[in-house]
C-alpha cells in the first residue's frame, strides 16, 4: 500500500519543479510532502527551490515597473537567431 506513495528523490524534485509553475497535481503534492517527511535532501531542495521561485517573481516584478525590456531591433536579432538554431 505505501508503495503509491514511494518517490524516487528524482521524481519528488520534478513534481518540485512542476509545483513551483502550479502544473502538480493534488495527489503529486500529497506523495512530495510524504517523500520529504522522510528526505531531508528533498526537503532542502524544495526549500531552495521556493525561495528561487520568490527571488526570481521579485525581480521580475520589479523590472516590469521599471519598463526594462529589450529593444525591437534585440527582439528581432534574438528572433532571427531562434529560427536559425530551430526553436
Amino acid at each position: 500500500m505505501f508503495k503509491k506513495f514511494m518517490l524516487s528523490c528524482d521524481e519528488a524534485a520534478m513534481i518540485c519543479d512542476k509545483n513551483q509553475y502550479g502544473e502538480a497535481s493534488f495527489w503529486d503534492k500529497f506523495k512530495l510532502r510524504v517523500h520529504i517527511l522522510a528526505c531531508k535532501m528533498c526537503k532542502e531542495y524544495t526549500k531552495q527551490n521556493r525561495l528561487l521561485t520568490k527571488a526570481f517573481k521579485k525581480k521580475a516584478g520589479e523590472l516590469k515597473e521599471q519598463h526594462i525590456c529589450m529593444s525591437a531591433h534585440d527582439k528581432d536579432s534574438l528572433k532571427r537567431e531562434l529560427e536559425k538554431v530551430g526553436v
